[in-house]
């Protein structure tokens, strides 16, 4: 709809028709687009499964790609990070748009130090979040899922992890009978081998692993096939800049904000986050091409070749 809606806009500001085209296509005919020769590069935002085909479909036609695609983002809490603050943001980075965000603080792993406090104060805000349908309340915290395969897939993540050893230690109640809502979630007991770890959670359920200390949290938030965001929350900022710097693997490291994309700064991941940047200096020159030019100037002034 946004896009529909900036293709007419552009249209009624006097540019010609078919300067901004918003097309609602299939994966068959994305591809076959891809082909045409009036498409000279491709930008997705999108699965990690969708980006492998139009990749692919790049690949064939030798056009170049910029690729957003999804993410399984930490919040690391280590033992000196003020916990009320850690828990507001990690619940709220987790409840955007219905849970529905390829930045989503997805898994908060903690140290083992002050894992309980963080666990009690993160149940207790995301019990206070208001759950219902935002065309009827602006003022609700937490929305529908787009679809109901989306619940499916979501009932089935947790349902796995809960049989191999994770806690449900909060689940709201009372949802909306209209719409595909899922009750926001709280797992604990959750380790790398569970698919709320190991799998993209597209919908409101936040994944929690205690870590004996702070090398363990950084070895599990890396291991991952994902490597789009990462926050670190901590009082030291020299070692919680040091950690998003240097220890782990990807695109935007936030310290004690949970991830956002800024039009400022470049955004993207890397491994099945996809790859290159949009936004910033690096997005507005994804696709421009280096041009090498050499001119040998035979004039008595010229010198030679500059």
């Amino acid at each position: 709809g946004c896009a529909e809606e900036l293709s007419s806009l552009v249209e009624a500001a006097g540019f010609p028709t078919g300067t901004f085209a918003s097309l609602r296509v299939d994966v068959a005919t994305t591809e076959s687009l891809i082909a045409r020769p009036e498409i000279a590069a491709v930008t997705l935002t999108g699965s990690t499964a969708a980006g492998r085909r139009v990749a692919a479909a790049c690949g064939r036609a030798l056009k170049p790609s910029v690729l957003e695609l999804g993410g399984s983002d930490p919040a690391l809490i280590l033992a000196d990070a003020d916990l009320d603050h850690a828990a507001q943001e990690c619940v709220t980075s987790r409840l955007i748009n219905g849970g529905q965000s390829c930045i989503a603080a997805k898994r908060w792993i903690v140290v083992a130090e002050v894992a309980e406090v963080f666990i009690e104060r993160a149940v207790s805000v995301m019990a206070s979040r208001r759950v219902g349908a935002p065309l009827d309340d602006p003022a609700v915290d937490l929305g529908p899922l787009a679809r109901r395969d989306l619940c499916e897939i979501l009932e089935r993540q947790v349902t796995a992890s809960l049989a191999g050893g994770a806690t449900v230690r909060f689940r709201g109640e009372g949802m909306p009978r209209r719409g595909w809502f899922f009750p926001p979630t709280l797992l604990t007991d959750v380790t790398p081998d569970q698919a709320v770890f190991r799998e993209e959670t597209f919908g409101p359920v936040a994944a929690v692993s205690v870590a004996r200390d702070e090398a363990q949290a950084i070895e599990w938030a890396n291991q991952t096939s994902f490597g789009l965001g990462a926050s670190v929350f901590t009082n030291d900022i020299a070692n919680g800049e040091r950690i998003v710097r240097e220890e782990l693997r990807v695109g935007s490291g936030f310290v004690n904000r949970f991830v956002r994309s800024d039009a400022r700064v470049p955004f993207g991941g890397t491994r099945d986050s996809g790859w290159g940047r949009e936004l910033g200096a690096l997005g507005l020159r994804a696709f421009t091409n280096a041009k090498t030019i050499v001119v040998h100037d035979f004039g008595p002034a010229s010198g030679g070749s500059r």
